[in-house]
């Protein structure tokens, strides 16, 4: 296989426009759905949405389903490094091969849309038509499927999902969703359908009342985390958090999740949830036991072997260099949180890069409690927002003093590094590198490119 096939392929689907250039309709979606023979509906769905925590919980299902037996396709965004990250099938991105045959594939079914609208099948449209074939051709047996953005006219709502998840909701996106949180709910309340089960993590009462009744005018069946399920306890522990769970068919003791943070044990409680739930509901009649709870063993292997990556994790230590995608300031409260429980560093320092479409002030007045000194710089996204733009807000949250302006990220990476290991306090220092999930990807490359 030639790499320029692929990169054809690449090339070709991006041109269809920008992830954030969005025109908020399912019309060109169906339409392309119809004319590809609905593969979207070839296999069941467990459909995922909500502002914060949704590829953690994704994977956490998909890891859950795997582990059972299942041939599991996922699909998320956006990716950390390449773009066949966003279609895995067992566990592993597409090929370069299999996403160009995938494209080839559904160009001219692409081209036919196109021709029966004013404005052509766009960049996630054309990514969600190629995960959904890709699904229906493998087959697999059950599809993660998270939404791109809100839930009514995301294009991934073509599929009417047999579970519903909503991870917590804040105020993101608001340009397009809402400029409340009952707004934003509305929104990412439509991927709960007639018969669905609905997963709901806690959230904002508004939000709460907003998807309680979407489910009550659908006919879904609900499970809230605090009441039907939830997190029972949870201890910190060598690499993670050893949690109890309460599922909704019984309780899971001894799990070793490895990930860090109160917000990722109610992920594991949501992604729980809704693998129980939908073991239950499949058409087969399949059940683990007479109570229908999963074997406890398989759900704890699940955990361990479950991955996160960009989300708080550890990338070197001596200092600790952690790298987060959050990007949004609820986001970025729980990532602060759980560095305050579970790192204890005695100095921290931030490097951060942001898209300059988000609530930069909110992010920079979460950080600036927890963070001695912060680099500000830019990452790879043409979204992002200009360094010295971000220096200045960055000072009125900070303070001159504690902002250092660099505009690259690999020297503003190596200054971060430095500046950390000033006290001297070689176990207590600490590097966050942070700001978007493109930053998190960026760092990733740079910091392992180093080994």
């Amino acid at each position: 296989m030639s790499a320029t096939r692929y990169e054809e392929a690449v090339k070709g689907v991006r041109a269809r426009g920008v992830e954030w250039d969005i025109d908020p309709t399912l019309d060109r979606m169906r339409d392309l759905a119809d004319v590809l023979g609905s593969p979207q509906r070839a296999y069941p769905v467990i459909h995922i949405t909500g502002t914060n925590g949704k590829s953690s919980t994704a994977r956490m299902i998909e890891a859950l389903l795997r582990e059972r037996g299942l041939r599991v396709g996922l699909y998320t965004s956006p990716e950390l490094h390449s773009i066949r990250e966003r279609i895995t099938i067992d566990g592993a991105p597409v090929s370069e091969q299999r996403f160009a045959e995938l494209y080839e594939d559904v160009l001219p079914f692409l081209e036919m849309t196109d021709a029966k609208h004013d404005v052509k099948v766009s960049f996630f449209e054309t990514l969600t038509a190629m995960a959904y074939a890709a699904f229906a051709d493998a087959p697999v047996d059950v599809a993660v499927v998270e939404v791109g953005m809100g839930g009514v006219w995301d294009a991934t709502n073509v599929a009417d999902g047999a579970v519903a998840v909503v991870t917590p909701i804040g105020l993101d996106h608001t340009r397009w969703l809402g400029a409340t949180v009952e707004e934003i709910a509305g929104e990412k309340s439509g991927i709960i359908k007639p018969g669905a089960i609905a997963v709901l993590a806690q959230q904002p009462v508004g939000a709460a009342q907003v998807l309680m009744r979407r489910a009550n005018e659908v006919g879904a069946t609900v499970a809230r985390e605090g009441l039907e399920f939830g997190v029972l306890g949870r201890e910190l522990a060598v690499g993670g958090q050893l949690v109890r769970l309460q599922g909704l068919h019984g309780v899971y003791d001894e799990v070793f999740l490895p990930f860090f943070g109160a917000h990722q044990a109610g992920n594991a409680a949501c992604a729980l949830a809704a693998v129980e739930a939908f073991a239950r509901g499949r058409a087969t009649g399949e059940s683990e036991t007479d109570s229908d709870q999963l074997d406890p063993e398989l759900v704890r292997q699940a955990f361990v072997n479950a991955t996160s990556p960009g989300r708080l994790e550890v990338i070197r230590t001596g200092p600790t260099v952690l790298v987060d995608a959050a990007h949004n300031p609820a986001g970025m409260a729980a990532s602060v949180t759980a560095l305050t429980e579970e790192f204890g560093f005695t100095r921290l320092v931030g490097v951060l890069a942001v898209m300059a479409d988000k609530d930069v002030a909110g992010v920079l007045e979460e950080l600036e409690p927890v963070l001695d000194e912060v680099i500000v710089t830019r990452n790879s996204s043409p979204r992002g927002m200009p360094a010295n733009e971000l220096a200045e807000l960055a000072s009125d949250v900070f303070g001159e003093d504690r902002v250092h302006l660099v505009p690259r990220l690999d020297d503003a990476i190596e200054q971060g590094i430095t500046l950390a290991d000033e006290s001297g306090e070689f176990a207590g220092a600490g590097l966050l590198i942070t700001g978007s999930v493109t930053t998190a990807g960026d760092a990733r490359v740079l910091l392992r490119a180093g080994e």
